[in-house]
């Protein structure tokens, strides 16, 4: 069965700057998680979950993330003349990944926020949900965290947030959402968002964490939170604040995340997510644990590990 959400959004134009100087011309969609960049990781979960319409929204200096996805015969002819196959094959591959997503790229513009370059891609969705997932999340599950949204929006015909499980302490790094009702299978009747709450005042376990079934009535909260800019210009568009607004009178879900997340977006999670990806790979995990096991040992300072 084909699903009922087949467009995306991935908002791109973010300057990176907890990431700083290793983004001051890379882009940090670009950085690499595992042989991948991270922003190919999300793709090619939108791609796995059905979705053949994504749209990147991307800012000036991004051009590295078009040209990654961007088909490169000339490249494939000398790999193969070469007789790199293997290479030739992945570069085809990933233009195929893109070919088979309909990746489109849109400028953004308007007022700061994350909001904004939901809204700036919305002029083509008409009364279609649309997904919405943020390039430095990384998610490893046997059900895409994309499908799993899906399977939620189908199930209530309502706007979705993706959560997880989080600990008390942590609760100042997250928006926690107000449950109204628990209805089992990790889907949850929410109410709206509080931003960062003290742990005292979290008020629930549960952490959004990058990812969204938008539908058009959010779409309508944040043209008025545009229009209410434009007017005063103070504050930023936030895609959180629509979804409050929303909630304030309509229904709202959110569904709990079977899988592991990876965070890229500032230094320590990025390191993390790296470590966690190369530990799992067939050939370079074995290296890994060799050298962690000989630094332990103090005696990796002057031994090559491969």
């Amino acid at each position: 069965m084909s699903p009922t959400i087949r467009r995306a959004v991935i908002p791109a134009a973010g300057l990176g700057s907890r990431l700083l100087p290793l983004t001051k011309a890379t882009p940090k969609e670009m950085l690499p998680v595992g042989d991948k960049p991270v922003i190919e990781h999300t793709v090619r979960e939108l791609v796995d979950s059905g979705i053949t319409d994504i749209t990147i929204v991307v800012s000036g200096g991004k051009s590295l993330i078009q040209d990654h996805f961007r088909p490169n015969p000339g490249l494939v002819e000398q790999l193969r003349r070469d007789g790199k196959t293997a290479y030739a094959d992945a570069v085809e591959e990933v233009a195929e990944l893109a070919r088979r997503g309909h990746i489109t790229y849109l400028d953004q513009y308007g007022p700061y926020g994350n909001g904004t370059p939901v809204l700036n891609a919305a002029r083509s969705f008409g009364d279609e949900p649309v997904l919405v997932l943020w390039p430095d999340d990384v998610f490893v599950a046997e059900v895409p965290r994309a499908q799993q949204l899906i399977r939620a929006y189908e199930q209530t015909g309502c706007p979705v947030l993706a959560l997880l499980p989080m600990d008390s302490a942590d609760s100042q790094r997250y928006g926690v959402p107000m449950v109204k009702e628990d209805l089992g299978d990790g889907q949850l009747r929410i109410t709206g968002l509080v931003e960062k709450p003290a742990p005292a005042d979290a008020p629930s376990p549960y952490a959004a964490i990058g990812g969204y079934v938008v539908t058009p009535g959010i779409i309508d909260e944040l043209r008025e939170q545009t229009r209410r800019w434009y007017e005063h210009r103070t504050g930023e568009v936030y895609l959180t604040d629509a979804i409050n607004a929303y909630a304030a009178s309509r229904a709202v879900y959110g569904q709990v995340i079977q899988g592991r997340w990876y965070d890229t977006g500032n230094p320590a999670d990025y390191l993390v997510a790296q470590m966690a990806f190369a530990l799992a790979h067939p050939e370079y995990g074995p290296v890994l644990r060799g050298l962690v096991s000989r630094l332990d040992e103090g005696q990796g300072e002057a031994r090559r590990t491969v």
